[in-house]
């Protein structure tokens, strides 16, 4: 796998960065963290190299002064909203976020539940959270937010809110997903930190896009693909551009409602401590890309990835059509098309070939490796074994796995499991190597360059079931699936 980005570094200079900034705030900084903070896959695929919890690992050089407030909103419990790469509930990775975050040393001594009006199901997850020792605190939905600064900056907006009490001088507001009210759990602290004479400042610590990059460069046209269900657009910030003379690259979120985030700060501080929604930053992100070129390819392979994601969502009457058309338009700025994918090309040659569902993987070295199905093994299945088979110098026409020990598998499979497909998923296939290689030194050999596959990319001409999706996502591999469903 190629890298374009230095990881160490980023460690370093970033933690230091927010350094300064806690102790230009009185030593009492709130920050409002934006994506994922250990499993950021996302960074991780436009920016080879980046590790995803490597935010994680660069805030626990700041565990002894750092807390975390994880935030979440009574309209995604209610609506029981669901993190789509992990497929879980929202009210349930607050949760696992918390148990990940105090394994790994920090303090959490708070969830904020925000939007509230009284929702019933807000009421019962708040006791479920005092009863398992996790205080709760309720952020009231404010009429006219955030607009509406008179009412918001006085004691029926802000000082309607529970005040969340801290302890260190960092304190790190998160989220399960957008959308959950991060920035005015921030702003309500510095409302009520101010009302009691604690000086306190707010920063945003937001990976995409990147404010020191071009408009167009892929990686924050990558950052708009994903974030295509939200309509964000980046944007040049007029407000530094002003201020300093200098483009910075934000997004349309940030700088609509800055002048607001303007007049709150003044009736807080009175003064805005920054000039621009740019300033409100510390990510170092750009500083730390030591190969363009291979983040160039890795972002226009996110793009298409996320459009393929965003068809096969719709496929299965989850997406939306908006979603599908906006992706589209973002790569004609990239000056590209699903053809720029090679191994998407090379599956569906295959599959026009041979009239059956197929598959193909790009290895590192610019190979192509295709495979079909069969009635014994799943394109996926098949083309794990192809491909590891090429990377270990085994003949292709050599046969891993004799057919005397895949027919057993299918008969439990559909015997005694009651499963309607009888051919082997990739799991199946990777543990009959495993059985295999202990006597058969072809099989030994093939399991050993799995780790090669990592940063590769696999297309299907059919969506795969989750177990084999899943297995690509544990090797490390880039899939994307056509938005069509297997025949039965």
């Amino acid at each position: 796998m190629n890298y374009g980005f230095d990881n160490d570094k980023y460690c370093k200079i970033q933690s230091e960065h927010i350094k300064e900034r806690i102790a230009q705030f009185g030593n009492k900084l709130y920050l409002e963290l934006g994506g994922k903070l250990f499993d950021d896959f996302h960074a991780s695929r436009v920016l080879p190299g980046f590790q995803p919890d490597s935010k994680l690992r660069m805030l626990a050089q700041l565990a002894n002064t750092a807390e975390i407030v994880i935030v979440i909103s009574a309209l995604d419990i209610e609506k029981n909203k669901v993190r789509q790469d992990l497929g879980i509930t929202y009210d349930v990775d607050v949760l696992r976020l918390r148990e990940e975050f105090i394994n790994r040393g920090f303090l959490v001594n708070s969830v904020c539940i925000t939007h509230y009006n009284g929702q019933a199901s807000a009421d019962a997850y708040r006791r479920k959270l005092e009863r398992l020792g996790i205080q709760a605190y309720y952020h009231y939905t404010i009429e006219g937010y955030p607009t509406n600064v008179s009412l918001i900056d006085s004691d029926d907006g802000f000082g309607r809110n529970d005040y969340i009490q801290t302890y260190r001088p960092l304190v790190i507001v998160t989220a399960p997903g957008p959308g959950s009210g991060k920035m005015a759990v921030c702003l309500s602290q510095l409302y009520h930190d101010h009302k009691r004479g604690v000086d306190a400042g707010y920063a945003k610590f937001e990976t995409f896009p990147v404010w020191n990059l071009p408009l167009k460069h892929p990686v924050n046209i990558a950052y708009e693909t994903a974030t295509a269900d939200l309509d964000d657009v980046n944007m040049i910030d007029p407000f530094h551009l002003e201020a300093y003379g200098t483009t910075a690259i934000n997004y349309n979120r940030d700088i609509e409602i800055f002048p607001v985030l303007n007049a709150l700060f003044e009736g807080i501080y009175g003064e805005n401590p920054y000039k621009s929604p740019t300033d409100m930053g510390v990510n170092m992100v750009g500083f730390c890309i030591n190969d363009d070129e291979v983040c160039h390819e890795a972002s226009k392979q996110e793009m298409i990835r996320r459009y393929y994601d965003a068809l096969n969502r719709l496929a299965l009457g989850d997406g939306n059509d908006n979603e599908v058309n906006k992706i589209a338009r973002l790569f004609k700025q990239a000056k590209i098309d699903t053809s720029y994918r090679r191994a998407t090309v090379a599956a569906k040659e295959r599959a026009e070939r041979t009239g059956v569902a197929s598959s193909a993987i790009e290895l590192a070295d610019g190979t192509i490796i295709t495979a079909e199905t069969s009635s014994l093994l799943g394109c996926s299945a098949a083309l794990i074994l192809n491909a590891t088979k090429h990377l270990a110098g085994i003949d292709h026409g050599v046969k891993l796995i004799p057919q005397e020990m895949i027919e057993p598998i299918q008969h439990t499979k559909i015997d005694y499991l009651r499963s309607r497909n009888p051919r082997l998923h990739t799991d199946e296939v990777l543990v009959a190597l495993s059985v295999l290689s202990t006597h058969d030194e072809n099989c030994r050999r093939a399991l050993e360059q799995l780790p090669a596959l990592e940063g590769c990319q696999v297309h299907s001409t059919v969506m795969l079931g989750e177990v084999d999706r899943k297995i690509f996502k544990k090797l490390g591999v880039g899939l994307t699936c056509d938005p069509v469903r297997k025949s039965k």
